[in-house]
């Protein structure tokens, strides 16, 4: 038996023993926790990469769909389903094990037993009305995204930036245990295919660039994550390097295992749940999306080369060192703007929008058995976003202004989305600010 099929094996024997703590959760929080399941089985390079944050996105789209054509409260995303009735938990779980076995074919058993065991779970008839709505939800919403661009076959060509000062390109040396040596942009065409909700992949695109070369912004930010990036010699505290431990996991899985504590702790009914994880996956889906185009379009290079080159710069300030590493593996994609930040920036500002306050206690955990603590309690949805993007320098993989610029796109994208997409029906003031402008003051 191959590695991942030991892997789906016991996922799926996992999630069947404890298929009655479904009950515990609404369907959306469960098949949530079933696609991070989905997510991280599923073999690199293309998951559990950046290019998740799609199938993240079409679920969360699919049971929004399915749960509020029975519902009604708010405007579907894709497909409407006049006469909907049954279940909205069967509908839940039929439109995200649909879209769920559309994305990952090999994993078609694990996410059937899945499904079964949770409608005998929540004692839930296998023909109950519900089932048929999810299935019409999940089928639309494929149909909706079929020719966005997204898993293209076969693959782009390789992208691997350029050689001139500033240009990014394959990072060749890797702390162990490596990724490919030399490995190109990964899922270069998250630049190109069509967003989620946004209007085209550069709406949010910077104004400007990086920093120039010789600027003094540039050699600030070049001494900054120098001194306190590195795997050695660094300045860091102790507490900043459990900082940065912390956060050297998945984010996507990272912040969706928040939403499912939070939704959990402070939201009751279906309805809401499933607008909750639409808006907050649709907003990190088209933040992805925004990041790679910036990324792509202005192909700037990531600190570990930047230092090992920086006789190149023509910056007589930044001095190289070409035995520098940074704390973690560089990402294989260039570091203008930051894909976590925007990630970071959307997510916190979907949830100030959402329960129209930033603050707000709630918990963050993190998978990485070197993390110390295990968890952080946040008291303000701000606080995580500032802590993301400190870690970046931290973790020696991001520049301040690629981090700064990130965060700032991700909320712009979360104000956008929140205020274009999933509204109640018949009109009604979902609150929050207005400001969805991509300035970039």
């Amino acid at each position: 038996m191959t590695s991942l099929k030991r892997a789906l094996a016991s996922i799926a024997i996992a999630f069947v023993l404890a298929a009655a703590s479904a009950l515990a959760s609404d369907a959306v929080v469960y098949w949530n926790g079933i696609t991070s399941q989905a997510v991280l089985a599923a073999p690199p390079p293309t998951r559990p990469g950046p290019s998740s944050v799609v199938d993240w996105a079409m679920v969360s789209a699919a049971m929004h769909d399915a749960v509020q054509a029975i519902e009604g409260k708010y405007e579907p995303y894709a497909t409407s389903i006049p006469g909907a009735s049954g279940s909205s938990s069967a509908a839940a779980a039929k439109a995200a094990h649909d879209v769920l076995v559309h994305q990952f074919p090999d994993q078609l058993a694990f996410l059937d037993s899945t499904y079964h065991a949770y409608l005998a779970a929540n004692v839930i008839s296998e023909n109950d009305p519900g089932v048929a709505v999810g299935t019409a939800a999940a089928a639309g919403l494929i149909a909706a995204r079929t020719g966005d661009g997204s898993f293209p076959n076969p693959p782009l060509p390789p992208f691997i930036g350029g050689t001139d000062p500033g240009e990014w390109r394959p990072v060749t040396e890797y702390l162990p245990p490596p990724p490919p040596s030399g490995a190109p942009m990964a899922a270069e065409w998250l630049a190109f295919m069509k967003p989620f909700v946004l209007k085209s992949p550069d709406q949010f695109r910077p104004n400007q660039g990086p920093p120039a070369l010789k600027s003094g912004k540039y050699t600030n930010d070049y001494k900054e994550v120098k001194r306190l990036g590195g795997d050695v010699n660094s300045d860091r505290t102790q507490a900043q390097t459990d900082l940065a431990t912390f956060f050297n996991m998945n984010f996507l899985t990272q912040f969706n295992l928040m939403l499912r504590d939070i939704a959990d702790a402070h939201i009751t009914d279906i309805a809401d749940s499933a607008r909750f994880f639409a808006l907050a996956d649709l907003a990190m889906a088209d933040a992805g999306i925004t990041a790679w185009d910036s990324k792509r379009h202005f192909v700037f290079w990531r600190p570990v080369t930047a230092i090992q080159l920086g006789d190149t710069d023509g910056n007589s300030k930044t001095d190289p060192d070409v035995n520098w590493h940074p704390y973690i593996n560089t990402p294989p994609y260039p570091d203008y703007t930051s894909g976590a930040n925007n990630a970071s920036g959307s997510t916190t500002k979907i949830l100030e929008l959402f329960f129209h306050t930033n603050d707000f206690t709630f918990e963050l955990k993190s998978n990485n058995p070197q993390a110390v603590p295990p968890s952080r309690t946040y008291t303000h949805f701000t606080d995580l976003a500032d802590d993301v993007l400190e870690v970046r320098i931290l973790q020696g993989i991001h520049f301040r202004t690629a981090d700064v610029l990130g965060r700032k796109q991700g909320r712009h994208v979360a104000k956008y989305v929140f205020h274009h997409a999933l509204q109640p029906v018949g009109g009604g003031d979902c609150d929050g600010d207005d400001d969805d402008s991509g300035d970039d003051d």
